[in-house]
C-alpha cells in the first residue's frame, strides 16, 4: 500500500469541504504551473491541437492549450467533493439540461441505452451526476489503476451513489452486453487509442486515427438507443447535457458508424476546445507506414 496514495487520498478529502470558487483558484494556479512545467505533455496537447486546428492563428492554439491544463487541474480537483463531500452539495453543483423527454429517457427508461460520453474534463463529474438522480442499473468500463490503493478509491468513488456496476476491460464483453439486453444503461467512453488490434482507422479532424469501434458494436450487440451526453465545467460546478438520441444507429457497418462518431464528437469539441482531452496521444497509433506524428 503506497504511503504516498494514501497521503493523497487523505488531502482530496480534506478539500472535499473547501468552497468551491477556492477550489477553482487553486485549480487554476496548479494548471498554470503544470502547462510550464510539464513539457513532455504539453507538446502532446500543442501537436493534437496543431493537427486538429491547422486555421486556428497559434495564439489562440497556445490560449486553448493554457486552459486545457487549467481544466485538467480543476477537474481532477472536483473529484474532492464529488467523492467526498454530502450528496446535497454535489446534486447542487451538477445540472442537467436539455429535452425534458430526453433527460426522462435517461434517468427512467426502460429501454437498453447507452451514453456515448466522450473525453471532456467533466466526464466524471457527469456520470456522479446522473447516477445519484437514476435508479437504472449503470454499467461503466474502466482501467485498473496501477497502485491498487487508487484503483480502490476511484472505483468506490465512481459508485458512490445509484446502482452502478463498473466493469474491468478484462471481464470482456459478455456482462455488458447482459446488463444492456435487460434495460440498463451503459456510460461509454469509446474515442480513444487502444491500439491497433482493437481500432478501426477513420478520420478525426481529418485525420484517419485508430478509433474503437465499440460503440456501434454495443449498440448493435445490446440492442440499445445511443445518447450523447456532454460534461462541461461552469463556474457553479458542471453542466450535463443530454443530446437527442441518434436516430438511424447503428448500420451493419461498424467502420461507418466510427467514422460517424468521431464527425459528431469533432462537431462537439468546436464548440468548447479547451474542455477536450487533449493531454492523451489521440493520434498515436497510425495506420502502416505513416509517420509518427509526435
Amino acid at each position: 500500500m503506497s504511503v504516498t496514495a494514501r497521503i493523497g487520498i487523505g488531502f482530496m478529502k480534506g478539500l472535499a469541504h473547501v468552497p468551491l470558487p477556492v477550489l477553482r483558484g487553486f485549480g487554476y494556479v496548479l494548471g498554470r504551473i503544470l502547462h510550464s512545467a510539464a513539457v513532455p505533455r504539453r507538446r502532446v496537447v500543442d501537436k493534437n491541437l496543431a493537427i486538429c486546428f491547422p486555421g486556428k492563428p497559434p495564439e489562440q492554439r497556445k490560449r486553448i492549450s493554457v486552459e486545457t491544463f487549467i481544466y485538467v487541474a480543476q477537474s481532477w480537483l472536483d473529484r474532492a467533493w464529488l467523492w467526498h463531500a454530502p450528496r446535497e452539495v454535489v446534486e447542487r453543483r451538477t445540472k442537467m439540461v436539455g429535452a425534458p423527454g430526453d433527460i426522462d429517457e435517461v434517468l427512467h427508461g426502460t429501454t437498453p441505452l447507452i451514453l456515448f460520453a466522450p473525453h471532456f474534463y467533466g466526464l466524471d463529474a457527469a456520470a456522479t451526476g446522473l447516477t445519484m438522480r437514476s435508479p437504472r442499473e449503470s454499467t461503466t468500463i474502466y482501467t485498473t489503476q496501477r497502485d491498487p490503493m487508487i484503483d480502490e478509491w476511484v472505483r468506490v468513488g465512481r459508485a458512490r451513489f445509484g446502482n452502478v456496476k463498473p466493469l474491468n476491460r478484462v471481464d470482456g464483453i459478455k456482462p455488458i452486453v447482459a446488463a444492456l439486453r435487460n434495460g440498463g444503461l451503459l456510460y461509454l467512453l469509446p474515442d480513444m487509442d487502444f491500439g491497433r488490434d482493437q481500432s478501426v482507422f477513420v478520420p478525426f479532424f481529418g485525420v484517419p486515427v485508430a478509433t474503437v469501434p465499440s460503440l456501434s458494436r454495443f449498440s448493435r450487440l445490446g440492442r440499445a438507443k445511443v445518447i450523447p451526453i456532454l460534461s462541461r465545467v461552469t463556474k457553479e460546478g458542471y453542466e450535463i447535457e443530454v443530446l437527442p438520441e441518434w436516430k438511424d444507429f447503428p448500420t451493419d457497418d461498424a467502420v461507418a458508424d466510427t467514422a460517424l462518431m468521431n464527425e459528431r464528437l469533432a462537431g462537439y469539441i468546436e464548440a468548447m476546445p479547451s474542455q477536450y482531452y487533449w493531454v492523451h496521444r489521440r493520434f498515436k497509433t497510425r495506420p502502416e507506414g505513416a509517420p509518427s506524428l509526435y
